[in-house]
């Protein structure tokens, strides 16, 4: 079988939101076991941010406040090799060039991914799938703004403080929205590149067929041919100028496809310079 590593982001603060809203009902992870190059970190290295069963009901401003908090760049942590910092063990390196090394691995782990979304992107996401997997899903994809998190009302400087705990999954989610506008417009051009193709095809099917009767290449023997009447005439001259029509449309597609080539061209140049900055 062939395996596909695939991953949905999310905006980080409506994401922090969400998961303290989650952990503020009773949800934990204990059941996580936090492996890392073959061993389970200790509780010095991962202490925990509550006493007792769980942490329900705790405030958003308790749940900022534990510097030992998982929620904290949790897609840059997900998504990176924590092996190259050393798992959970801080005094390794400095933070900030720990959290460096883990944004370039998450980075690259993220361009190696068959497929990834984004959830304020919903339509372009199912799209997207659908394209890379040839599969079909019954049902498009609904834009749900109405959730736990958005419901919260939470004021810009809380706003601006989620964002600075979470500084590496704000530069993680804008460059993969970048990378992801880039794959839907590069999946959108090449749709289009065979949908040309597809009636290129069907117009040098219908010219095939037509060039026998316009008489090019035709050997024409001489037979009795029936009378000419008025009627016959007129429905001659109408046959030809739908032929003449036809092969004129055929045409003007093909210099119409040679434009488009030409600019898809370009575009995939910008496309490729694009994703070279990231590399």
């Amino acid at each position: 079988r062939n395996y596909y590593y695939i991953t949905i982001l999310r905006d980080p603060v409506w994401r922090y939101l969400s998961e303290w809203r989650h952990v503020q009902r009773g949800a934990t992870w204990k059941a996580s076991k936090h492996m890392c190059d073959g061993r389970l970190p200790t509780l010095t290295e991962l202490p925990s941010c509550y006493t007792g069963d769980d942490w329900s009901g705790c405030s958003l401003e308790e749940f900022m406040a534990c510097p030992y908090n998982l929620a904290n760049n949790r897609q840059t942590r997900m998504l990176a090799d924590l092996s190259l910092v050393g798992c959970y063990n801080l005094s390794i390196m400095s933070e900030n060039q720990r959290w460096a090394v883990l944004l370039e691995s998450a980075k690259r782990n993220l361009r190696n991914m068959a497929f990834f979304g984004l959830t304020e992107y919903q339509r372009k996401t199912q799209y997207l799938f659908e394209h890379t997997f040839r599969l079909s899903f019954i049902a498009p994809f609904t834009q749900l703004n109405g959730t736990r998190a958005a419901s919260v009302e939470v004021e810009p400087e809380t706003q601006r403080r989620i964002r600075e705990l979470n500084q590496w999954d704000v530069e993680l989610y804008e460059y993969a929205r970048d990378l992801f506008l880039q794959r839907f417009q590069y999946a959108r051009q090449q749709e289009r590149r065979e949908a040309r193709q597809r009636r290129l095809q069907e117009r040098r099917k219908l010219r095939a067929k037509v060039k026998p009767w316009w008489g090019v290449n035709a050997v024409f023997k001489p037979t009795k041919e029936p009378p000419m009447t008025e009627q016959s005439l007129v429905f001659s001259e109408e046959k030809q100028a739908d032929v003449r029509q036809t092969l004129g449309s055929e045409t003007e597609g093909q210099i119409e496809d040679s434009w488009l080539e030409e600019e898809d061209s370009e575009t995939m140049l910008d496309y490729l310079e694009n994703v070279e900055q990231w590399r």
